[in-house]
């Protein structure tokens, strides 16, 4: 009888545990979003969180009207055959018209038994247009591009 009232509770514990895993995956919050675009840092962060949700028209809006601006087929061409694993946006820094904003990228590599992370840190250029900022260059960073180097 004694060990009937042990098993049952430990049923009922697990039973209990199981319950809370699962509600606190249904009911979490998500916490990927799009920022309110009044800051260049915000905009970055659109500009990514576009790109992995694979919504390119929105990311291409983001990009300034630059004379190297790519056209939009050429965009989504460039964007398609590219990959990182992580990004996390760091400082900005405004000066007037235009602010650049740090962007600190992590790869995995290595082989089947030495997996090494890597950090290295880019630059995101901004510019103010319309009121609003725009990416004008992020070189040799996320998913494509570095209209610096297009150009020359």
């Amino acid at each position: 009888m004694k060990e009937d009232r042990f098993l049952t509770g430990i049923l009922i514990g697990i039973a209990l545990l199981v319950v809370a895993s699962l509600s606190v995956f249904f009911l979490r919050k998500d916490t990927d979003t799009y920022l309110p675009e009044d800051s260049p840092a915000a905009i970055v962060h659109n500009y990514i969180f576009a790109l992995q949700n694979e919504d390119f028209e929105r990311a291409y809006s983001y990009l300034a009207a630059d004379e190297n601006k790519p056209s939009y087929t050429t965009f989504l061409r460039d964007v398609a055959t590219t990959n990182q694993d992580s990004v996390q946006i760091g400082e900005a820094e405004i000066t007037g018209e235009t602010a650049s904003v740090q962007l600190i990228f992590t790869n995995m590599g290595g082989g089947l038994f030495l997996d090494r992370q890597y950090e290295y840190i880019e630059t995101a250029f901004l510019i103010k247009e319309n009121g609003g900022w725009k990416i004008l260059n992020m070189q040799n960073a996320y998913w494509y591009w570095d209209w610096y180097q297009a150009k020359n």
